[in-house]
């Protein structure tokens, strides 16, 4: 998933340089179009039409669902995870398989892939945006998550909006996704989901108080969780020191 960022990441600089060209000669309706027809619209997808919707601010632990849970540690980072998931982190070779008295898991394609950065990574990664007041990785991570296509009204607008759609792993059919901001313990972030009755999907995006960042997407087969649960999955994550 990092490669897959940072590939698209480089066509949307790509991409940028030639808005640039197009803004010089044009306001903001242009540059919207200039994304929509590169992208894709809203009905294409949703995502760039989706903003959190509510807030949550510290929820209870499910203390029984959190007994449940195994602990994963690397390098970097820990949490405590499901069983009956395959677990991939960025960075380390090979699949990590737990399964415990589960009824779902790897053979059903039930996968969490895990992302940690240091702080200000985003930033070290496009000092540019620094310039346009976004000073942490917290902030850079918001701006992509309340990046509209219909918002946009210059090139860092234009930058936030196209880095929206390489960061949101799928998810699914677009059209039932939503969106929240939470609060929980020292961390802080967003969460993208998709709930059905046949599957669903998390990407959560978590900033601890020192500016970590931390990517949990999880690929929920058998639609076990809930918000509640990934709540849960990430009041856990820490990094390792």
């Amino acid at each position: 998933m990092k490669e897959r960022i940072f590939k698209y990441i480089s066509i949307a600089v790509v991409l940028l340089i030639a808005i640039a060209f197009v803004a010089k000669f044009g306001g903001p309706a242009i540059l919207r179009a200039y994304v929509e027809i590169g992208m894709g619209d809203c009905e294409k997808l949703p995502i760039l039409c989706l903003s959190p919707e509510t807030e949550i601010t510290d929820p209870p632990i499910n203390e029984g669902y959190l007994a449940e849970l195994l602990k994963y540690k690397f390098i970097d980072m820990q949490a405590h995870l499901p069983t009956g998931f395959s677990v991939a982190k960025e960075g380390v070779a090979g699949i990590h398989y737990r399964k415990k008295q589960a009824s779902y898991g790897k053979d059903k394609g039930a996968i969490i892939y895990l992302l940690y950065e240091k702080p200000d990574f985003f930033i070290s990664l496009f000092p540019q945006v620094k310039k346009q007041g976004t000073e942490d990785n917290y902030e850079f991570v918001a701006r992509i998550m309340y990046a509209k296509t219909n918002n946009i009204n210059n090139l860092t607008d234009t930058f936030f909006a196209i880095a929206k759609t390489i960061f949101t792993p799928n998810l699914g059919d677009q059209k039932n996704i939503k969106m929240v901001k939470f609060t929980i313990n020292d961390k802080r972030g967003f969460i993208t989901y998709n709930l059905s009755a046949l599957e669903n999907y998390f990407d959560c995006n978590i900033i601890d108080r020192q500016g970590d960042f931390f990517k949990i997407y999880i690929k929920d087969k058998s639609a076990a969780l809930d918000l509640n649960k990934v709540l849960t999955i990430v009041s856990t994550v820490n990094r390792v020191t």
